[in-house]
């Protein structure tokens, strides 16, 4: 499709009705874009993502808005604001989807900053800062293995294992892609902040909520108070023995897949024991397979793959967690006569938003006529490493049905502006 089709011609209204329709026209639009099957799927660092990012350009742009990428392959759109040389406010947040997964997981954050400074450009309102609109690259960990790609490059958090790290389906490094993108792979290399954390007052995330809570409590917005983190091991390999599933009795059995499975079941123990003691974690193994080369019925399984997944908001509770995991996988290894092998840990660290940021945001909600709540995030965000880094961070939560990761994300429009309302109004009136 073509992606130079404006929503709407620039002599119209932005009446809520308009912006109502606005914002449709562009989910749509990066919907018919992206669709993969029953989702979209918008690779890190991909077509697919990159295309999302100049449909949005191209928007911005139309309404007289100035864009750029800056040296990661973010996308940059910026509104002046009454004084321009002091720290600006940053809002936005992801393109890059999981396969074949929802509309609105990332993109929602992206077209919330874009409504809100067009909304000032067309109604010409000055905010008191600078506002850089920001669709970040590469949050979602499923093509490369690690989350948060593009703000990790900002601020010098990405490693030369990072960018060697291969992509899920053709092979090809990370950097490999960045370099195609033009993207300054020599100073992500170098360590070197791309943004000076100093220099922004503020970075606001709008999102889906990703679980149940909000629909539960039936609030549209909700407040962040924190997100968890994580520890993550894209693939371990249990490595057994093969052999006739008639002829070896199991105790001369060296089954991978029991083996796996036997670790997986301590873990779970461990995880309900812990969670008993009023800790906060969740543990979960997306991926698990046997080798498809040669698994077979009668075949004992030799090798069993998986991926592991642990969540928490306490650092120490994901580090402890995470011995747990390397001290059992050791008895299961002596008890099954298998072994584990580990590849690249890649730590998320959790992180706390700003207390002055939720309390304008839970105000900006009052101020709207919205009941809220302030609620933590099971989920990570690129928020996480913006307020890692320093920079005081919020999130706005907008009321999703059916999960996240998935086709069926089904955020209702009206509710996603209520959330743009409230951004709208802490973008003008921010706590400075």
């Amino acid at each position: 499709m073509s992606t130079r089709v404006h929503p709407f011609p620039k002599n119209k209204d932005f009446s809520p009705k308009v912006r109502h329709k606005f914002a449709s026209k562009i989910f749509n639009n990066l919907y018919k874009m992206s669709a993969d099957g029953p989702g979209v799927s918008r690779a890190t660092y991909g077509p697919g993502e990159t295309a999302a990012m100049k449909y949005c350009a191209e928007v911005a742009e139309s309404e007289g808005l100035s864009t750029y990428f800056d040296d990661a392959g973010n996308l940059v759109i910026e509104l002046t604001g009454q004084a321009p040389d002091a720290p600006f406010i940053i809002c936005g947040s992801h393109l890059d989807s999981v396969p074949q997964g929802g509309n609105f997981d990332g993109a929602a954050g992206v077209v919330a900053g874009l409504l809100a400074v067009i909304r000032m450009k067309r109604e010409g309102v000055t905010p008191p800062r600078n506002i850089h609109v920001m669709a970040l690259r590469g949050e979602e960990s499923a093509w490369f293995g690690q989350c948060y790609l593009g703000s990790g490059a900002l601020f010098g958090k990405l490693t030369k294992e990072d960018l060697a790290r291969k992509h899920r389906s053709t092979g090809k490094s990370l950097e490999d892609y960045m370099l195609e993108l033009g993207v300054k792979t020599n100073r992500i290399l170098a360590g070197d902040n791309l943004l000076d954390a100093n220099s922004i007052a503020g970075y606001i995330e709008l999102h889906i909520e990703q679980g149940p809570v909000m629909v539960a409590r039936n609030l549209p917005v909700a407040i962040v108070t924190g997100l968890r983190g994580n520890i993550r091991h894209q693939e371990i390999i249990c490595h057994g023995d093969a052999g006739h599933a008639g002829a070896v009795p199991r105790w001369l059995r060296h089954d991978a897949v029991l083996a796996t499975a036997d670790l997986l079941h301590r873990l779970d123990t461990h995880w309900a024991a812990l969670q008993e003691r009023g800790l906060d974690l969740v543990v979960t193994t997306g991926m698990l397979m046997t080798n498809k080369d040669d698994h077979a019925m009668s075949r004992i399984p030799g090798e069993c793959q998986f991926c592991l997944e642990i969540r928490s908001q306490s650092i120490d509770t994901l580090e402890a967690f995470y011995q747990l995991v390397r001290t059992e996988a050791k008895g299961v290894s002596s008890a099954r006569g298998v072994s584990f092998e580990f590849d690249e840990r890649s730590l998320a660290a959790p992180a706390m938003m700003n207390d002055r940021w939720i309390k304008r945001l839970l105000e900006c909600c009052e101020e709207n006529g919205l009941e809220s709540e302030a609620i933590p995030s099971g989920a990570g965000h690129d928020a996480a490493v913006f307020s890692n880094a320093g920079v005081p961070s919020a999130m706005i939560f907008v009321r999703n049905e059916n999960g996240s990761h998935n086709p069926k994300e089904s955020m209702k429009i009206e509710d996603f502006m209520y959330g743009v309302d409230v951004l709208h109004a802490a973008l003008l009136n921010p706590p400075l």
